[in-house]
Parts: structure tokens; C-alpha cells; sequence
């Protein structure tokens, strides 16, 4: 016998019912898709953004309580790449922006063409809510399709991707967790013989970004091996899912916790930390669950707000977080897999202790930027440590630290999401919290690195990120 206790509220099967009808349904007040013809204006808008290059959208995190925290709100802004390459050309999202709908910090993703804007609402009375915009320059984001609502499948706070595969599909997810205990025994009582092991609920829902539609929802329970959930290990958050080259299987990075088995309470103590692991599932079915581990890596694959795994060559390459060895990339070959020959530890490429990444982005070449911090980083008005960059060579596994990007102590990326990629130049932004900065363009062929327009910035804000 055992008793169930509840860690973390489980989403209701009439809620995920009433969410299935109320996605299918004509009378729930959405907007029906954009068939409009093209305008004079929209085509002269792309006429102009063609000439000079694809758009590229910059977005800032307003201040909420505390410098740095992002909790504001989120305001993007758009210029094209010639003028993010002129350093003469100031952008000043947060008195001229778009306001992304969002309570705190949006997700936002962007079409590989720069066109695009997709975003889905975070927290609040409008969480879950999908909303995608054409992007027009400046602050102008003219709405565009359907908007449709997430919630009943992941929560009002959801964690979600881009897929790559056209932009046409999003996927979102989530966990709960429950710790079965033999239920002779309460949870004020509880000895080590009777904590049993703690299972993951997931959630996993794909999202028709075109039609703005609910492809499909499944729920799997997972648990670790019997030994590692003796031991009180289980995974407590899910996020950032990536498609394998052949697209039939879908990845999703996890993190692991640890309970103590003896209290319940979770487990502080210096424990073990297990090989890095992901969840495999059957695509587009999203059926058949399956655990893959790296015996090269330690730590978390979840990743924060950043993409945090990418496919190049045929195989996935995936970062992971709190390594005790410092952040590794790690490599899921054809065969769905860790390739545990491909061994690229970054603390022994960057020359540091304790490297953390906190977002990166590969170009079809290859190569790659990074922002990482590491041990010994200084913290910051925002509490958070000094943050650098990084350009990265996958096939080499070599990092470099970017010398010609000014760095300072209130200059952190904890809450960084994006990058643009153009061909084999990346874009990125760099402004500490509540300063002035600049647009960078990294040449990850060459490795130069152009200084672009100026980001005005206001008290307590950061930028976080370009698309």
C-alpha cells in the first residue's frame, strides 16, 4: 500500500477537457486567421527591410521591484540589420517599444527570417495566451492570425520553444511531482523504509503556429531507475524540447532533484550529482517515453530562458547547467543517444572553474556564441554574476572569451533568451543593468566582432536578447 502526497498542483482532467473545447471552438472570442491580401504598405515595409538586410528585433526587460529582476514587463523593438550594424543608430525600446503581452518577462521567439514574432504570455491573468505579430520596424508589431490559449494543457506560466522545423510547430511543457510513501506511516512519521520514490508527471503540447491550433497534448508519468529513486532523485523541472535531425523523436531537457528519504524534505546535503539526463519521445505522437543519460556530463539539461539545445550535422548538441566539472556540450547522436566520445568540458576550453551557460546560439557553421559566467564572478546590482562571451567552435571544442565586448560588473545574461543568426553572423546585445549599450555582430567565421547600434537603456532594465 502507499499514499500519494502532492508536491505540485497536477493540471485537472476536466480543465484539460474544457481546454480541448475551448481550442476547437469558433465562439471563444478568438480572432479567426489573417486572410487578407497583402497591403501596398506591407509590401513596401518588406521592400525596405530586404534592401537593408532581414529585421532584427531587440527586447527589454523593464525593472519590477529590483534592479535586474525583468518583472515589468517586456518591450521589443525592431530595426534591420543594416541599421543594427551603425553604431550611430540608437534603440530605445522601453520609451518607443511594442509592449509584449506578458505579467513578467515574455518568451518570445521569432520566425527564421526575421518576419516574425511569436510569444506566449507568462503568468498573470493573460499566461498561456499565444500571440504571433509581422514585424514592421520600430515599435510597430501589427497582430496577425489567431491567438489561442495554452493554459489548460500547461499553465498560466508555460515553458515553450520554437521548433525548428520550419516555424511550424511551438511545444510546450510542464511537471508535477508526487512522493509515494507506504501509507502505514504519515508524513510526520516517516522512517527510510517507508519513502518509496517520486514520480514526474509530465505535460507535453505541441502548437500548430501557423493555424494557431492545439496539435497534441500527452501526459506521462516518470520515474527513475529504482535505484536513483531509492535514493530520493527525481526530475522536478522539464523544458526547452529540441527535434532530432530525422524528426521523429522529441527531446526534452530535464533537471534532477533530490529528496531526503528519511524526512521528505528536500535535500540540501552535499549528494551526488547523476549524468545528465533526457527525456525521448515518439514525434509527433509524443508516446513512448524513454530516458537517455550522459556519462560525460553532470547536472541539468533544462536550461533557463535560452534555447538550450540546437541540431547541427545530424546530431543534437545540448549545454548543460550546474556541473560540478563546469558546463559541458553534450552530443545526442542519430541513434537518439549520448555520444559519450564527444567530450567538450568548458571550464578546460575557457581556462575557468565553475562555468555556467546561460544561453548560446550555433550558426550553420558550426560555430557558436555563449554567454557563461563562472566561480569568482562578481555580483552585481542585480545579485547575479558578471557575465561574458564566448565563441564557440563545436567541431574543434574550443571557446574563446570575446575580448572586444566591453564587460563590467553589473553586466549579467541570467535571464538572457535570444540571438539573431543571419547566415554566419549572430547578433547580440550588451548593456549592463539600467546602462547604455550596444548591438555586437560576431563574424563567427572570421571571429570579428562588429560594434552595432547604440541600446538606450533606463534604471533597473536589461536587454535580453536579439532575434
Amino acid at each position: 500500500m502507499k499514499t500519494t502526497f502532492l508536491n505540485f498542483k497536477t493540471l485537472a482532467s476536466v480543465w484539460l477537457l474544457a481546454g480541448l473545447m475551448t481550442a476547437c471552438s469558433s465562439d471563444d472570442g478568438t480572432v479567426t486567421p489573417d486572410t487578407d491580401s497583402e497591403t501596398e504598405t506591407e509590401t513596401e515595409t518588406e521592400t525596405e527591410a530586404e534592401e537593408d538586410g532581414r529585421w532584427i528585433t531587440i527586447a527589454g526587460a523593464k525593472m519590477g521591484d529590483n534592479p535586474g529582476d525583468g518583472n515589468g514587463g517586456t518591450l521589443i523593438y525592431s530595426v534591420t540589420s543594416k541599421e543594427a550594424k551603425d553604431p550611430t543608430v540608437q534603440i530605445d525600446p522601453f520609451n518607443n517599444g511594442f509592449v509584449a503581452p506578458s505579467n513578467r518577462t515574455a518568451r518570445l521567439q521569432a520566425s527564421e527570417d526575421g518576419n516574425t514574432v511569436f510569444n506566449i504570455s507568462y503568468a498573470g491573468d493573460t499566461g498561456g495566451n499565444y500571440s504571433k505579430y509581422t514585424v514592421e520596424g520600430g515599435g510597430t508589431f501589427n497582430p496577425t492570425g489567431s491567438e489561442i490559449s495554452i493554459a489548460p494543457y500547461v499553465g498560466t506560466a508555460p515553458r515553450w520553444i520554437k521548433l525548428f522545423d520550419g516555424d511550424k510547430t511551438g511545444a510546450a511543457v510542464y511537471v508535477s511531482t508526487e512522493h509515494q510513501v507506504d501509507d502505514n506511516e504519515t508524513p510526520d512519521d516517516v522512517t527510510d523504509d517507508t519513502y518509496l520514490y517520486t514520480n514526474s508527471t509530465i505535460g507535453v503540447v505541441t502548437l500548430d503556429l501557423v493555424d494557431s491550433q492545439i496539435n497534441n497534448f500527452e501526459e506521462h508519468v516518470i520515474t527513475l531507475s529504482e535505484e536513483e529513486s531509492a535514493a530520493g532523485y527525481y526530475i522536478s523541472r522539464i523544458d526547452m524540447p529540441t527535434l532530432n535531425a530525422a524528426g521523429d523523436k522529441l527531446y526534452i531537457g530535464a533537471r534532477l532533484s533530490k529528496v531526503d528519504p528519511t524526512t521528505l524534505e528536500s535535500d540540501s546535503g552535499d549528494y551526488e550529482i547523476l549524468g545528465s539526463k533526457t527525456i525521448v519521445l515518439d514525434y509527433p505522437s509524443l508516446l513512448n517515453p524513454t530516458l537517455i543519460a550522459s556519462s560525460v556530463g553532470h547536472g541539468n539539461t533544462n536550461g533557463y530562458r535560452s534555447i538550450n539545445a540546437f541540431l547541427y550535422d545530424g546530431s543534437v548538441y545540448q549545454a548543460n547547467q550546474s556541473d560540478p566539472e563546469g558546463s559541458h556540450i553534450l552530443k545526442i547522436g542519430a541513434d537518439n543517444l549520448y555520444d559519450d566520445s564527444y567530450d567538450f568540458n568548458l571550464d578546460d576550453a575557457l581556462g575557468v572553474d565553475g562555468a555556467y551557460v546561460l544561453a548560446w546560439r550555433p550558426a550553420p557553421n558550426g560555430k557558436a556564441v555563449l554567454a557563461y559566467r563562472h566561480d569568482g564572478s562578481a555580483e552585481g546590482i542585480s545579485g547575479r554574476g558578471e557575465s561574458y562571451f564566448a565563441l564557440v567552435d563545436l567541431n574543434a571544442k574550443t571557446a574563446t572569451k570575446l575580448t572586444d565586448i566591453p564587460y563590467e560588473v553589473d553586466f549579467e545574461l541570467f535571464q538572457y533568451q535570444g540571438y539573431a543568426v543571419d547566415g554566419n553572423e549572430i547578433y547580440l546585445t550588451q548593456a549592463p543593468v539600467g546602462k547604455n549599450g550596444n548591438i555586437y555582430v560576431i563574424d563567427t567565421e572570421t571571429g570579428t566582432v562588429t560594434k552595432g547600434a547604440e541600446l538606450i537603456n533606463v534604471e533597473g532594465s536589461h536587454f535580453i536578447g536579439a532575434w
